[in-house]
């Protein structure tokens, strides 16, 4: 009897750890969901409208496991037709072409409506080839031909076709054969609206062509005829008229005399041109070597201000007159630090495939509105100045002890009214001013976040707007469209539902484009009406051979954050092949804003990050975190002001505690963390912060010391303080927490990436990092990614399979010892 019950002790012993057991990894699941196989699987999940300039209408292409199909929608007539037969098309396009096609391999189109708005145009190559005609080349090269020369092989080119399908018709009108002209002038010739004068940059200072000039220049740019006129003679490098780029010494120097752009806003009239001039000078150098992309490594150096230095750049704003080429300046303080953003005029959703489309100024009337923030950013002034003479004075002032956020200024009812977007009362909102500054009502008020301005319907005085956290009853980062008159009432959700949203609306104000998913729904497309009545229903995501392959939706869960009380919204990945008898590593894919959250929120299959690294072998989590996201209230989103390190590290740590009690799946005690930027510096920081929770990461391209990354983000979300002293001199002082301080606390298994030229997250942060973890003798993967910038670019796949292999060998217990990363090599076609 003893025996027996001994035995069944030792069952139950063994029974309880078969159910602990931790999974073997499955690469081979993981590369079942590569970007390219996931491209053949699922295809369009959103309409993206291309509205016309006459009636409510627009077309899209939207394609599915059958192909590609494009539609022409009008809403006044509420239809949705074909644009035209795909049988038909390949028809047509096969006997022009004389290469085959069918009715679900058609070409890729890029159309472009003409101007009665009845046909469309487009081009397809053939593979047939010609010989290479360059209509540009000099004649005087022609009649040079020696007897060699003559017997030359000729260049080819594959054959182009320029076609015009009128819609309806019955068949393909060949405009020409010529391929599309290459337009290198347009990297450089701001062009004036009424294309009277052309402006651009030479040798940092300002030149103008006129209208014949620049014509001539098109048809030759050899011409020799071509006028060009230089305008300003005070501008040098880092303190010219545009020109300035990013260039390594060799470029630099290759490229030193070609045109180049000058970017600002132009008046309506094209008599004004507006120009923020950026004095940069004593701002210090920056520099990345390029090792692989020439036959010697290239230095680039670039300008880059970094968090706390003293220097900071120095705008002018000035104005361009083209009649009389003189220039007024607005007479705006230099010496204090700041920062100027120039309102521009909307531009309509039909012009979205114009060809040409000019900045251009906010009002019609004379009038330049602009912002000036402090360097603190808890100063933001909204002015206006003259166009003619530059003086200004300020309309509406916003003042906050942390920063402020700011969004673009609405002008209308003749320019009598302004729409300002404000976070003042603790929420972002809408108020109404008259031209003078002066405050007529709040618009939209309550804890609910205004995100976006999406029309207005100024003879019914109506406000269409983007917001979260209206309905209580959802996840606050859902966004919905609604409406409300500028008296501030009769507020109507247009869009219900629970469900995140993406709109976009007709110029008309009448109709809008309401794109709608979950991340655990299959995403729909419709269009309603301004009172919110649907009109149309356009598409459903055709996700079929998603599912066939296995696919299961992510699940979204709710906890609290480490304060008992703040609600923090994430989502959560699962293996598709689970097993109710194993136990999961749990993996957070981290971000920490604050401009933004790592959350899906809708249906994505950009899935690399998340679905795909469950399925080698864990449980994978996104999660919110207080001092995120700016979709919720103003103290959600500056909760880490002043704290940028650690602010959201204890919610991370405490939302991993409740999932696990809640799931037995969970293996609470292998814990790993990965992120890339800002998601670099935070994954690394858990580890250092809470050593014995957190067991393994993978940090990539992260801003370990803030104190090298760009100014603004640093300054912005941590802060940093303006001191003056008695004489008045005012001083910048800034402090943050970064992790190499704390590399002696290393417990687990970390892996730093980093691409070599990256001038956003400057390596520096990454190596300073790893140079204080072997002077603290720990052991830790450290990878570059040559000729990579903060993107890993084609080098993304293998960094997947660098961030499997870690989290594998280290929470999995499986180690990948091949030479070859096997998966990758069985994606690409091997070369003889």
């Amino acid at each position: 009897m003893k025996n027996s019950l001994l035995f069944f002790v030792l069952l139950c012993m063994i029974s309880a750890i078969s159910a602990q057991e931790t999974p073997t990894p499955n690469y081979r699941q993981a590369a079942k969901y590569s970007p390219e196989n996931l491209a053949k699987m699922v295809h369009s999940t959103v309409v993206n409208p291309h509205w016309l300039k006459k009636g409510n209408r627009f077309w899209y292409a939207y394609k599915t496991s059958n192909g590609s199909n494009h539609y022409l929608v009008d809403l006044d007539k509420k239809s949705k037709n074909e644009l035209f037969d795909n049988i038909k098309m390949a028809k047509w396009l096969t006997e022009i072409t004389k290469d085959p096609y069918d009715a679900t391999h058609l070409p890729r189109f890029d159309f472009k409506f003409n101007e009665a708005e009845n046909a469309i145009r487009f081009r397809v190559k053939s593979t047939e080839e010609v010989e290479f005609v360059d209509e540009k080349e000099d004649v005087e090269n022609d009649s040079i031909s020696t007897k060699s020369e003559k017997t030359k092989k000729p260049k080819m080119e594959k054959k182009t076709y320029y076609l015009e399908y009128i819609l309806g018709s019955n068949g393909l009108k060949i405009i020409n054969t010529k391929k599309e002209e290459k337009k290198p002038w347009e990297k450089w010739a701001n062009i004036a609206p009424d294309s009277s004068i052309v402006l651009y940059s030479k040798q940092f200072n300002l030149y103008w062509m006129d209208k014949i000039n620049f014509k001539k220049f098109i048809e030759n740019e050899k011409d020799s005829t071509v006028v060009e006129n230089q305008w300003t003679k005070d501008g040098e490098e880092n303190y010219g008229y545009g020109g300035d780029s990013r260039e390594d010494n060799v470029d630099k120097d290759k490229n030193k005399d070609k045109r180049k752009g000058v970017w600002g806003t132009w008046s309506h009239d094209s008599k004004k041109f507006v120009f923020e001039k950026s004095d940069a000078r004593h701002i210090k150098d920056l520099w990345v070597i390029n090792s692989t992309g020439k036959k010697r490594p290239t230095l680039e150096t670039y300008k880059y201000h970094m968090p706390g230095e003293q220097e900071y750049y120095k705008s002018e704003l000035l104005i361009f007159d083209i009649p009389t080429k003189t220039h007024a300046k607005v007479a705006l303080d230099t010496v204090r630090q700041q920062s100027l953003t120039v309102f521009r005029a909307p531009r309509k959703q039909s012009d979205r495939d114009d060809d040409f489309t000019p900045s251009l100024l906010l009002s019609k009337k004379g009038k330049i509105y602009f912002s000036v923030i402090s360097r603190d950013r808890k100063k933001l002034d909204i002015n206006v100045a003259d166009i003619n003479t530059g003086e200004y004075r300020t309309l509406i002032e916003e003042r906050f002890n942390t920063y402020i956020e700011s969004a673009p200024l609405i002008l209308f009812n003749n320019e009598t009214e302004m729409l300002h977007w404000a976070e003042r009362d603790g929420w972002a909102h809408f108020y109404l001013y008259d031209a003078d500054g002066n405050l007529k009502n709040q618009v939209t008020e309550g804890d609910y976040h205004v995100a976006g301005f999406e029309g207005l319907d100024e003879k019914s005085r109506t406000l269409y707007f983007t917001a979260n956290g209206v309905h209580k009853d959802q996840d606050p980062y859902y966004a919905h469209t609604y409406k409300i008159n500028l008296k501030g009432s009769g507020l109507k959700t247009l869009d219900p539902g629970d469900f995140t949203t993406t709109s976009s609306m007709s110029d008309s104000n009448q109709y809008f484009v309401n794109n709608f998913s979950r991340v655990n729904t299959t995403p729909k497309s419709e269009v309603r009406d301004t009172n919110g009545k649907l009109i149309l229903d356009l598409e459903t995501a055709d996700l079929s051979q998603l599912f066939a392959s296995g696919y299961q939706f992510p699940e979204p869960f709710k906890v609290k954050a480490d304060d008992g009380i703040t609600d923090i919204y994430g989502v959560m990945y699962k293996p598709f092949d689970m097993d109710s008898t194993k136990v999961y590593p749990l993996l957070e894919y981290v971000y920490p804003g604050p401009q933004t959250e790592a959350v899906n929120k809708s249906f994505s299959y950009r899935m690399d990050r998340l679905d795909r690294m469950a399925q080698v072998g864990f449980v994978v989590i996104t999660l919110g975190n207080r001092g995120g996201h700016p979709d919720r209230s103003k103290w959600y989103h500056n909760y880490g002001y002043g704290n940028l390190r650690d602010y959201g590290l204890a919610d991370k740590k405490y939302v991993a505690q409740q999932l696990a009690n809640k799931h037995a799946f969970i293996d609470i005690e292998k814990v790993g963390i990965y992120g890339h930027s800002g998601g670099g510096f935070m994954s690394t920081a858990a580890m250092l912060v809470y050593p014995d929770f957190f067991k393994a990461a993978v940090s990539s391209a992260g801003n370990h010391d803030n104190r090298v990354y760009n100014s603004w983000w640093s300054e912005t979300h941590h802060g940093v303080k303006e001191e003056i002293d008695e004489k008045g001199k005012i001083s910048h002082k800034y402090d943050i927490d970064y992790n190499q301080s704390l590399a002696k606390n290393l417990k687990g298994h970390l892996m730093l990436i980093h691409g070599d030229m990256d001038n956003n997250v400057h390596p520096a942060g990454t190596i300073r990092m790893a140079e204080q973890l072997i002077k603290a003798h720990k052991r830790f993967k450290f990878m570059i990614m040559p000729g990579q910038r903060h993107g890993f670019g084609d080098m993304t796949e293998y960094s997947f399979w660098l961030r499997a292999d870690h989290f594998s060998k280290y929470l999995l217990g499986k180690e990948a010892t091949d030479v070859d990363i096997l998966y990758m090599n069985m994606d690409e076609p091997m070369n003889k």
